[in-house]
């Protein structure tokens, strides 16, 4: 079986390239199953989708635009998941598209972060599809999508989070926040999206006040939503006064979403810190307690700065005024980024 979710799905070489793999399985007998956010990837040109059917393969869309469902318009399922014999999981940032085809070396391909997964948690893996499969086709995954997996005697603890729009703090938001609140020695963020609302800069700020070394790496001027930018960077006054560090990367579109807390905690997945993806979105993550993925993940944030440029306070304050109308003008617009 062959279980795939996402939310990027647009043109380029890699996208023919990709539906031809997923084709030639089903035509072999695999069952695939390809879910579809129905906005993120309106992109896909639709001679692809109709491939994959021909070839055997379910394809569905999430959410397609309809009048008795536009009270769901605005929240979309943000989360990458591919899931092989449930046996493998993969799980990230990373969409279908030219853009994820090199290796950050040019403007043209972006930096991401994605996990291989194996053992159990690949079971939550498959939760976090059916999740959205049974809402899109009201058909529930048999057992035979379950791989017979045993616990490695050397794995790591490893937490699928899940987390969806509702009433209340969601899920993400509060894996982010309990993270922020338990450092105790070094916080290190990478996020495509940045723009955290109030509680989250206070929090933040309260880590280094607690003598924690906090990080964050985010979007420099080749971001794809300059919005989004100009809204988190309204924040970069306070949270530069209290002590955390802000560095921008300036090599190519930064779509990764890793958090690394005291040497031994890391998560990675769809989450980006944001409103978006902790109020509006369908989200899903791989938290980890592991040194080995935890230095890992550290050594690549370093490898990261190398191409970032950290920003400072004395440099903030002297912005022109125009760069402050941009940020408080984009910064009303925060609920909905």
């Amino acid at each position: 079986t062959i279980n795939f979710a996402t939310f990027v799905y647009w043109r380029g070489e890699i996208a023919p390239e990709f539906a031809d793999a997923l084709g030639e399985r089903a035509g072999a007998g695999v069952e695939v199953n390809v879910l579809l956010d129905a906005m993120g990837a309106a992109k896909m040109e639709k001679p692809l989708v109709e491939k994959l059917r021909d070839a055997g393969a379910k394809v569905e869309w999430f959410r397609p635009p309809h009048w008795y469902s536009i009270h769901k318009s605005n929240n979309r399922t943000h989360r990458k998941i591919l899931v092989v014999d449930g046996q493998v999981g993969f799980t990230g940032g990373v969409g279908i598209a030219e853009e994820w085809t090199g290796d950050c070396e040019t403007p043209d391909n972006w930096r991401d972060t994605h996990l291989r997964i194996e053992g159990p948690v690949v079971r939550d893996l498959v939760g976090g599809f059916q999740e959205n499969w049974s809402e899109a086709t009201r058909c529930i995954l048999t057992d035979g999508h379950l791989g017979d997996i045993e616990a490695f005697e050397n794995g790591a603890a490893a937490q699928i989070l899940r987390s969806s729009a509702g009433k209340g703090s969601t899920n993400a938001e509060e894996l982010f926040y309990a993270a922020i609140s338990c450092a105790r020695r070094n916080l290190w963020l990478t996020t495509a999206y940045f723009a955290p609302r109030r509680a989250f800069v206070l929090a933040l700020i309260d880590a280094v006040k607690r003598g924690v070394d906090v990080r964050i790496l985010v979007n420099g001027p080749h971001i794809d939503k300059e919005v989004v930018r100009q809204a988190g960077r309204s924040s970069y006054d306070g949270l530069l006064e209290g002590g955390v560090k802000i560095l921008e990367y300036q090599r190519t579109m930064l779509h990764a979403k890793t958090m690394v807390v005291d040497g031994y905690w890391a998560t990675v997945g769809s989450i980006n810190f944001d409103n978006r993806s902790f109020s509006l979105n369908d989200e899903l993550n791989l938290s980890v307690w592991d040194e080995p993925l935890a230095r890992k993940l550290q050594d690549h944030f370093k490898l990261d700065l190398e191409g970032a440029r950290e920003v400072t306070l004395d440099e903030w304050r002297s912005r022109p005024a125009a760069q402050v109308v941009k940020e408080r003008s984009s910064a009303l617009l925060r609920r909905e980024l």
